[in-house]
């Protein structure tokens, strides 16, 4: 019984990854990427799953076996290290949430007409009632299993019936006619960046899948989080590329949602309506549950109301996108933000894994260590680069 509850939330946890990082701005992203490198994305991909598995690994393995969460373990290596590293991570993951709320917006708008505004009113309801129901650990694994297989459906549907150019896609993935530095940090930021590259891990501790003898599961756990997400992100490539090969032009206001209605007319309008009203609250639930369990340990009082606090995060992120609306910049500034914090809470967990306070007699593999590193390297030097050359141009 025990080996299958694991199971179920091993899958939960990979879900919650996979649908975290596959949220509204991931879904704009690709589009938006896609529309403007072509094939040529295909590399931007290829790099960002590398990137993925270099983080994921190093960050699941450790948290594992220091049985600590990722704040606690920054600061053991260096005193208010976790504050910092939990403060960078609460403002990003609220940046996301914004325009997680407002994509879920845009997906009840495509669903039933009705305006973003009032659809992002009914996201933060459902993500909230979630929440307050006892059992909300289990509902949300739950939940995130089943967005995450109707995501998948949906996606393959779409990316078969627009028939892609194949041979041009695989070509340009090792080939590309440029690199675009601005493309990988916003979607390594998107996909592994701030909260989302502990909400796996986190959730696992909290169920106690932890400890050296768990090593096994928990990489399995985090192989299969990058595997669902990547071939999610692959397929919505190929929809785009189809789409696009065919000559047709998105709609400037809602690029993905036009992906679908040109590849499946109304009903594949209306199918994206529940992908992206589906993957935003995923990731609004993702969001909000993750970065509030940065602030956790650091008060019992915080940890007392927990969902509280999970319920006000998710009442700001709706309150704030009904004050400013264009979530589309917030979800790019969001990218690119949680791409620059993520050497900082990279680099502290790979140093982590060599100090015996924290993780005890276990031996971090070589390999791992060298690939984090080079995630680091490569993070903060794209990071800066964008910073300084890209936001100029964003105001």
């Amino acid at each position: 019984m025990k080996k299958e509850r694991n199971w179920s939330v091993l899958l939960g946890a990979a879900f919650l990854m996979a649908t975290s990082a596959v949220g509204p701005g991931f879904l704009t992203q690709t589009t938006v990427f896609t529309q403007a490198l072509a094939a040529s994305f295909g590399f931007v991909i290829l790099l960002s799953i590398l990137l993925d598995i270099g983080v994921q690994l190093n960050v699941w393995r450790i948290i594992a076996v220091s049985e600590k969460r990722a704040q606690d373990i920054a600061n053991n290596v260096l005193p208010g290290l976790g504050l910092f590293i939990a403060i960078l991570i609460v403002i990003g993951g609220l940046a996301f949430n914004i325009g997680n709320v407002g994509g879920a917006g845009l997906g009840f708008n495509a669903l039933f007409g009705i305006s973003p505004k009032a659809g992002a009113v009914i996201t933060a309801i459902i993500s909230i009632a979630i929440f307050l129901v006892k059992e909300a650990g289990k509902l949300m694994d739950r939940f995130a299993q089943l967005m995450g297989g109707i995501l998948i459906v949906l996606m393959v549907y779409v990316a078969v019936s627009s028939a892609p150019p194949l041979g041009e896609a695989v070509s340009k993935t090792f080939w590309p006619d440029h690199i675009d530095v601005m493309a990988i940090v916003t979607l390594v930021g998107g996909t592994v960046g701030g909260y989302i590259t502990f909400a796996g891990g986190h959730r696992l501790l909290d169920a106690g899948i932890k400890g050296k003898a768990a090593i096994p599961e928990v990489t399995r756990g985090a192989v299969s989080g990058i595997t669902i997400a990547s071939i999610i992100r692959i397929f919505l490539f190929l929809a785009t590329l189809g789409v696009l090969s065919q000559g047709l032009k998105l709609n400037p206001d809602n690029p993905p949602a036009s992906v679908f209605q040109l590849a499946a007319g109304d009903i594949g309008y209306k199918l994206f309506g529940v992908v992206m009203a589906a993957a935003a609250i995923t990731s609004v639930i993702g969001s909000a549950y993750t970065s509030v369990s940065f602030i956790k340990s650091f008060s019992k009082r915080i940890e007392k109301y927990e969902n509280w606090i999970i319920i006000a995060f998710i009442t700001i992120s709706t309150l704030v996108f009904l004050t400013i609306g264009q979530p589309v910049t917030l979800l790019i500034l969001a990218g690119a933000l949680n791409g620059l914090i993520l050497p900082i809470t990279l680099g502290t967990m790979l140093i982590a894994a060599y100090k015996k306070k924290i993780v005890g007699d276990y031996k971090h593999p070589t390999w791992l260590t060298v690939f984090g590193g080079f995630v680091v390297v490569i993070m903060a030097v794209l990071g800066v680069y964008t910073l300084v050359t890209q936001m100029a141009k964003l105001w």
